[in-house]
């Protein structure tokens, strides 16, 4: 696969791009949600939501080792938090916006009656003093413009506490790459999903039990995860993420490590990661001719695997990732190749797990 362009089939493609084209911000996933239960449920012996947002597909198996696999669905961006006299919406952002990013851009507020086109608006280039020019606009004096003459108009619309989006959507650059918001971490919870449905093909060879889950609130404080994780109960945990891509311009690999856009999917190795789940990783891969990238870890990870590791009495826990560009974006990169090679490593991985495998590292 490396360094090959690589179709993705057509009904799987579409799934992939519905799932990143619907709204998730945190707390407002469930536009995602149902492209996500859709798509599983029809494969799955069982498909269900939690009070949290969660959403899972189970392929059964052995009831012991019951496997949690994990994506998270939630993306960034903003919420209104007051609407003025002449109907601009003030807005807070949902995790980890950069405010570099924020003046000029078209974005999908979702009111009460759907989805409404607005601009967050800045001051000419002319009107600003020298000083301004060189610094980046705080959130909170910038605004949204939705095209409402007051405050009734807009009120008439959208709400504080309403989400907005970037009005970008999922497309294709060049033959294996496709740029999208929200690739972090809805490529995530489309590996998940589209693993159960090759795992519910090859179900006879399975030795466990699979819980897929398409996990919330990721981006405030891994937050889904917790509470499903609690709840699953897992002997293992498999969380799918993306992660820093180093190999476009102004990144420095000896900080970050050598990651590599369609170069494979990249697994974590450190303290958040059971060493016997990151061996029998590694050797899936090489039984199967899957490139493998492999990135240092040396603390607990900003993921849900973190979450998952310190679940009760404790999880055999892995992170498998892919490299992305630009995370946080509206503009994230990511490889086709680099997708399908993590669902390959996922199936490949769990055909291999036993009841009697031993996690407890020696």
């Amino acid at each position: 696969m490396d360094d090959k362009v690589f179709s993705m089939d057509d009904e799987v493609f579409s799934f992939f791009k519905r799932l990143a084209e619907s709204p998730s911000p945190s707390g407002f996933e469930q536009p995602a949600q149902r492209v996500w239960r859709e798509y599983v449920g029809t494969h799955t012996d069982e498909v269900g939501s939690d009070v949290m947002g969660n959403t899972w597909g189970v392929v059964a198996g052995a009831e012991r080792p019951r496997v949690m696999l994990a994506g998270h669905v939630d993306e960034i961006w903003l919420m209104v938090r007051y609407i003025d006299d002449q109907g601009f919406l003030y807005f807070a952002p949902i995790g980890g916006v950069d405010a570099h990013l924020l003046p000029g851009q078209r974005v999908w507020v979702h009111g009460r009656d759907g989805a409404h086109l607005g601009t967050i608006g800045r001051k000419p280039i002319h009107l600003l003093e020298q000083d301004e020019r060189s610094k980046v606009a705080k959130i909170k004096d910038l605004a949204i413009d939705i095209g409402a003459r007051d405050r009734a108009e807009a009120e008439a619309r959208v709400a504080v506490g309403d989400a907005a989006t970037f009005a970008v959507g999922l497309e294709r650059l060049g033959d294996d790459r496709v740029v999208s918001r929200g690739l972090d971490d809805k490529m995530g919870s489309f590996v998940v999903g589209e693993a159960l449905r090759r795992l519910a093909g090859v179900r006879d060879d399975l030795r466990c039990s699979v819980y897929g889950v398409s996990t919330v609130q990721e981006e405030i404080g891994l937050r889904g995860a917790k509470t499903s994780a609690f709840g699953i109960d897992p002997d293992l945990g498999i969380c799918v993420e993306v992660t820093f891509a180093t190999d476009h311009p102004g990144v420095d690999k000896k900080s970050v490590g050598d990651v590599q856009v369609g170069k494979g999917p990249v697994i974590s190795r450190g303290a958040n990661i059971n060493p016997r789940v990151f061996e029998l990783l590694r050797e899936a891969a090489e039984a199967e001719g899957i490139p493998l990238q492999v990135e240092a870890a040396p603390r607990g990870t900003g993921t849900d695997a973190n979450v998952m590791q310190l679940t009760r009495s404790g999880v055999a826990t892995a992170l498998i990732q892919v490299p992305l560009r630009y995370m946080h974006t509206p503009s994230e990169v990511l490889s086709l190749s680099d997708l399908e090679g993590a669902v390959r490593l996922l199936v490949a991985f769990l055909r291999r797990v036993r009841p009697d495998t031993d996690w407890i590292p020696q």
